[in-house]
C-alpha cells in the first residue's frame, strides 16, 4: 500500500506547474483539505494563482505556507526520468519540485488529515497560504495574500513554511529568519572613443573599478549572534560595443546586498552613494527591496518545532537563518512568528531533484506533532 504521503506528492509532481503556473495543483490540495472541514478561497492576481483555506475561527492561528509552482526543468534530455513523470528509484523520489517544495505540501496536508482525525475539536485553527509565484516574480503571491490578510485583521500566531530547510538529514537544520535582499542596478557613464586616443574619451570601466573593489572591500556590519555579517556581491558586469578597438560609453553592474539586522537598506543604499560620490562617477543607480530581515526568536513556534524534530528525528536541529530568501519574509510582517522547515535541500533547482521517500512521511508525521503540540 502506497504511503499517503508520497501518494500525494506523486499526484501533484505529474503537474507541470512552471512559474507561475499552478497547473490545477491547488485544486487537489483544496479538494482534501475540505474533506476535512476546511474553508477554501482562491485569490488569484495576474497569472497568479493564490489558495487561502482555514479550519476554524478561534486563536491561535497557525499557517502552513508553501507554494505549488516549480523552477524550469533545464533539459530533459538530461534527467534519468521526465521531470513531470515522477519515478520512485533505490529509495529516492525524482521529479521537478519534489523536494522544492511539493513533497512538503503533501505532508502537511496529511498530517492535518491525521491531527483532525485525532483531535476533531482542536482549540485552535489551521490555515493553508499555497501561491504559485514563489520561483517567479514573487509580487502576486504571497504577498498580495498577506496584504488582504492585513486589510480584514487577521493575524496569524505561527507559520510553518515547508521550503527545503534541511542540509545533511532531515530536520538537522531549521530557518528561524532570514537575511534582507537589497538589489542595485548601476550605470557608471563616461564618453566614447577610439582606445589609440583616450585623451579624448572618458573610460567608464577604469573608473567604475576603485569605487567598485571600494564597495567589495567595505565591512558593513560585523553581524550578530542570529545572523552573519551583511554582504555585498556583484553578480552581472557589462561593458563594451563588441569591438576591441572601442572605449565604451559606459559600463553596468548589478550587485546585491544580503543584510543583517544591524543594517537597513536605507543605511545601505547611503553608504554605497556616498563611495560612488567619492570617487567622483557620473552615475545611474536603481534600487530595489526583495525582502527585509525577519527572526523568530525563542518562543512557542521555535521550541514546538524543535521538540517535535526531537520527539519524531531523534535530534536536535541546528537554528540558522542562512541562505536566500523566502516568502516567510512576507508572512513576518504581520508580526506572526516564522519557521521555514522541509526536506534536504541537496538538489534543489537541479536536474534529477528528488526527496528520500521515507522523509515524507517522516515530515508528515512532524508536522502532525507541531499541530498536536501547538493546537490540540
Amino acid at each position: 500500500m502506497t504511503d499517503p504521503t508520497l501518494a500525494l506528492t506523486l499526484e501533484l509532481l505529474r503537474r507541470p506547474s512552471l512559474t507561475p503556473e499552478d497547473a490545477g495543483c491547488q485544486e487537489i490540495l483544496l479538494d482534501r483539505l475540505q474533506k476535512i472541514g476546511f474553508v477554501g478561497e482562491h485569490m488569484p492576481f495576474g497569472a497568479v494563482s493564490n489558495l487561502w483555506a482555514r479550519r476554524g475561527l478561534n486563536g491561535p492561528l497557525l499557517v502552513f505556507a508553501g507554494h505549488t509552482d516549480v523552477v524550469p526543468t533545464g533539459p530533459l534530455d538530461a534527467w534519468q526520468s521526465p521531470p513531470f513523470a515522477p519515478c520512485v528509484h533505490e529509495g529516492r523520489l525524482y521529479g521537478r519540485g519534489a523536494a522544492d517544495m511539493k513533497g512538503s505540501l503533501a505532508a502537511m496536508v496529511v498530517a492535518c488529515e491525521r491531527f483532525y482525525a485525532r483531535h476533531p475539536q482542536a482549540r485552535g485553527s489551521v490555515a493553508f497560504l499555497i501561491t504559485s509565484d514563489e520561483e517567479g516574480q514573487a509580487v502576486d503571491g504571497t504577498v498580495r495574500v498577506v496584504e488582504q490578510l492585513r486589510q480584514r485583521q487577521i493575524t496569524p500566531d505561527w507559520c510553518i513554511v515547508g521550503e527545503p530547510s534541511s542540509d545533511q538529514r532531515l530536520g538537522d537544520t531549521i530557518k528561524v529568519g532570514r537575511r534582507g535582499s537589497l538589489n542595485g542596478v548601476l550605470k557608471v557613464l563616461g564618453r566614447q572613443g577610439h582606445v589609440a586616443y583616450p585623451q579624448r574619451a572618458d573610460n567608464p570601466i577604469h573608473r567604475a573599478l576603485p569605487a567598485l573593489t571600494e564597495l567589495t572591500q567595505e565591512v558593513w556590519d560585523h553581524g550578530n549572534a542570529d545572523f552573519p555579517a551583511t554582504s555585498l556581491q556583484i553578480s552581472n558586469l557589462h561593458a563594451g560595443t563588441g569591438a576591441n578597438n572601442v572605449i565604451p560609453g559606459a559600463i553596468d553592474v548589478v550587485f546585491n546586498f544580503r543584510f543583517s539586522t544591524e543594517i537597513d537598506a536605507d543605511r545601505l543604499r547611503q553608504r554605497t552613494e556616498a563611495i560612488l560620490d567619492r570617487h567622483g562617477l557620473r552615475y545611474e543607480l536603481q534600487w530595489s527591496l526583495s525582502g527585509l530581515p525577519f527572526l523568530t526568536s525563542a518562543g512557542p513556534l521555535r521550541q514546538a518545532v524543535i521538540d517535535s524534530v526531537v520527539a519524531c528525528l531523534g535530534e536536535a536541529p541546528l537554528c540558522s537563518t542562512a541562505g536566500g530568501t523566502s516568502d516567510g519574509r512576507f508572512i513576518a510582517t504581520l508580526g506572526t512568528q516564522v519557521v521555514e522547515l522541509g526536506p534536504v535541500n541537496h538538489s534543489i533547482h537541479q536536474i534529477d531533484e528528488h526527496v528520500t521517500v521515507a522523509d515524507l512521511d517522516a515530515l508528515a508525521r512532524v508536522y502532525e506533532d507541531i499541530l498536536q503540540r501547538l493546537i490540540a
